[in-house]
């Protein structure tokens, strides 16, 4: 009988959802500060996950919900990011 491996599961910052880690991104703002996207979800500092659907992404910009978890100003070069990211990913998806 194997054992069954264990996802790590994060939450949503705007959903406020439990999803697998892997669906989600991380934006971190670093000590200096600054604010980016990390995939690898290794970089150090505070960090938030937010689904990658553009919706989520778009709800998340109008609220300022990343800028008050973070504590921080998110520039919109940001979020257009994540759009692409999510823009993507929902190609990959299509792919698949």
């Amino acid at each position: 009988m194997a054992a069954q491996k264990k996802i790590p599961l994060r939450k949503c910052v705007v959903t406020g959802e439990m999803k697998p880690k892997r669906e989600m991104v991380r934006i971190v703002r670093s000590k200096e500060g600054e604010v980016s996207i990390d995939p690898t979800g290794k970089k150090a500092g505070r960090g938030a996950y937010i689904t990658l659907d553009p919706e989520c992404i778009l709800q998340a910009k109008k609220k300022n919900i990343l800028a008050r978890h973070l504590k921080a100003d998110i520039a919109d070069a940001i979020y257009d990011e994540l759009l692409a990211l999510a823009e993507k990913e929902k190609q990959a998806g299509h792919e698949a």
